[in-house]
This record gives structure tokens, C-alpha cells and sequence, in this order.
């Protein structure tokens, strides 16, 4: 019983199904905290940089607040809660092992919102921009709707690692006496 197991057979209980599916669970795990860990420091710095760039606007006396100024610094602080919020959907995967909808499409409907915020001046003449905007907020606030409305009917279908569903056992049942 001393051998080494081969290679084989190794490769082949790697790629058992139920093996197989707790490498995918981990490997998926192990990525999520990365890019968690990534955009917490992406975070960190765009706060600092903001908070820079604020208070040495504020040293300068006569910065124009009203227009361009306060447009970049919205769009700032918008783009900071979305990253916030992506960083909020990886913890909730983490968390519950599933993505979550509404906070991926609580996200999109941010990006479209900060979008329309930051518009800037003239871009009232530009018709499509506007439609394809107001199409957008439409589908994600439809979309949102619906999945909110089936949310509260059932829980989610999936809520934990995958696992592997076993085969009912098929073989020939023996009961210990001697009849068949």
C-alpha cells in the first residue's frame, strides 16, 4: 500500500464532479478577494486624490463651484459610490455565494444616473444621447421591477456552494437472509 498514486488516477479524482466543483467554488472565492482587495485600494486612492483636489480648490480664492468645477467633483463622487458599490456586489458574493441582481442592477442604474448628472452643457442638443439615456433608465428601473416583484415571491435558487447531487444507489439490496 506503500505506492505513490499515479497521475491518472489523480487527474481522475481532480475531475470527480463534486472535486471538480470545490476547485471552481475556491478558485471563484480566491479571485473575488482579490479584485475586492484591488478595488479597495482603487478606492482608497481616488478618495484621497478627491479630497486632495477639493481642499486645494478651496485654498484658491474665486474657484468657479458653479458649473464645469461642480460637475467634475459630482462625477467624481458618483464614480466613487459606484466603485463602492461593485466593491459591496463582491462582498455579497462572497457573502452568500451567488450574484446578486438587484445590487448588479442598483449599480447600472448609479452609472446611468451619474451619466446624466455629469451631462454637460449642449448635450440637450444631441436627441439620440438623451433617448438612448432615458431607454437605459427604463430598462434598468423595468428590470429592477421584475426581479424585485420575483425576489418577493421566492428565495433565490441558489444560495450556497455548488455540490454535487448524488446518484440514488441502484445495486441490489441484501438483507442479510439466505431467500432472494
Amino acid at each position: 500500500m506503500g505506492m505513490r498514486e499515479r497521475p491518472a488516477g489523480r487527474w481522475r479524482r481532480l475531475m470527480d464532479d463534486a472535486s471538480y466543483l470545490h476547485v471552481i467554488d475556491r478558485t471563484e472565492q480566491q479571485l473575488a478577494k482579490l479584485l475586492g482587495a484591488v478595488l479597495v485600494v482603487v478606492i482608497l486612492a481616488a478618495t484621497v486624490q478627491l479630497v486632495v483636489q477639493v481642499v486645494l480648490a478651496l485654498m484658491v480664492p474665486g474657484t468657479p463651484w458653479l458649473g464645469d468645477k461642480l460637475n467634475k467633483v459630482l462625477g467624481d463622487l458618483l464614480n466613487l459610490l459606484i466603485a463602492l458599490e461593485v466593491l459591496q456586489n463582491i462582498t455579497s458574493y462572497l457573502r452568500r455565494h451567488v450574484v446578486q441582481i438587484e445590487l448588479v442592477l442598483l449599480t447600472a442604474m448609479t452609472a446611468v444616473a451619474r451619466k446624466v448628472i455629469v451631462l454637460p452643457a449642449g448635450a440637450e442638443s444631441k436627441p439620440q444621447l438623451l433617448a438612448g439615456l432615458g431607454v437605459a433608465v427604463l430598462a434598468l428601473a423595468g428590470a429592477f421591477w421584475l426581479v424585485r416583484s420575483l425576489t418577493m415571491q421566492k428565495p433565490p435558487a441558489r444560495t450556497g456552494p455548488a455540490i454535487r447531487i448524488r446518484e440514488p444507489d441502484r445495486s441490489p439490496q441484501h438483507d442479510g437472509g439466505d431467500g432472494p
